[in-house]
């Protein structure tokens, strides 16, 4: 695992960015898509590439890592409907390229067997990226969800929905069901990139990157991945015990080392 500092939350979200670039520079067939603040950020930057510097998503199939059950695709808080919004939209991302899981599929459980299955045939994410939950979850993997799990239907925490409740105005409003990507299914990725920002995602960075692989920190899973970076900004890397080593590692890469 490499973990960046970066100043702040526009550095972290740009190093990310070039990241991507990089990769579909590299001919990157297969990207992973999540959703979050911290990447809301990291997809402005691809956008203003994609307007001022060349980048384009055209070629490249798109997995989304999960969707809200009950709410139809063309719901503006869709998960479907944000990543349209924010990045599809203005990276020339092909709309017969972007997969998404159903979420008002009427077996949401088949839905996410069928979903796996399309995932499976499409071969593996070259790139896939990833945000945190202040509990330590990524995707919508929430605590103790099982280390080798597949895309499958989830109950969400009520501290999760709290967190999300300011897109929908209103906990009440926020699903209570999702399908996922399991843990396992993300791991299968080719490379792993995480970016957290903020002072409240500071301790789930420090649990998934120096605490024990467990099931407490879904995020923890990520140790035994062999290509991930983490990307942080100097408020969510505040807890991490070996900040002095990471920052020395930034400053002496080899040449021609990648991210």
């Amino acid at each position: 695992m490499e973990v960046v500092i970066r100043p702040d939350a526009q550095d972290a979200a740009r190093t990310v960015a070039g990241i991507v670039q990089q990769a579909l520079d590299e001919g990157l067939g297969t990207l992973g898509l999540a959703t979050g603040s911290s990447l809301l950020g990291v997809y402005r930057d691809l956008a203003r590439r994609h307007r001022h510097e060349g980048l384009s998503c055209t070629d490249v199939h798109a997995f989304l890592l999960h969707e809200y059950v009950g709410i139809p695709a063309d719901h503006p808080q869709s998960l479907a409907a944000v990543i349209r919004r924010e990045l599809a939209d203005h990276v020339g991302l092909d709309p017969a390229r972007f997969h998404p899981p159903s979420g008002t599929a009427h077996d949401p459980a088949a839905e996410a067997r069928s979903f796996e299955h399309r995932l499976a045939e499409a071969g593996p994410v070259g790139l896939q990226l990833l945000g945190i939950g202040a509990n330590g979850h990524i995707g919508f993997n929430e605590p103790g969800s099982s280390l080798a799990s597949r895309t499958r239907l989830k109950t969400l925490t009520d501290d999760t929905r709290r967190a999300n409740a300011r897109f929908f105005g209103s906990i009440d409003a926020v699903p209570r069901h999702v399908i996922t990507q399991g843990l396992a299914t993300i791991g299968e990725a080719s490379h792993l990139v995480l970016i957290a920002t903020g002072p409240h995602k500071a301790h789930a960075v420090a649990a998934a990157a120096e605490g024990p692989v467990t099931a407490a920190c879904p995020a923890s899973v990520l140790q035994l991945h062999p290509h991930v970076t983490v990307v942080v900004d100097e408020l969510a890397a505040a807890r991490l015990e070996q900040r002095a080593y990471y920052r020395c590692v930034a400053r002496h890469k080899p040449v021609g080392h990648r991210y």
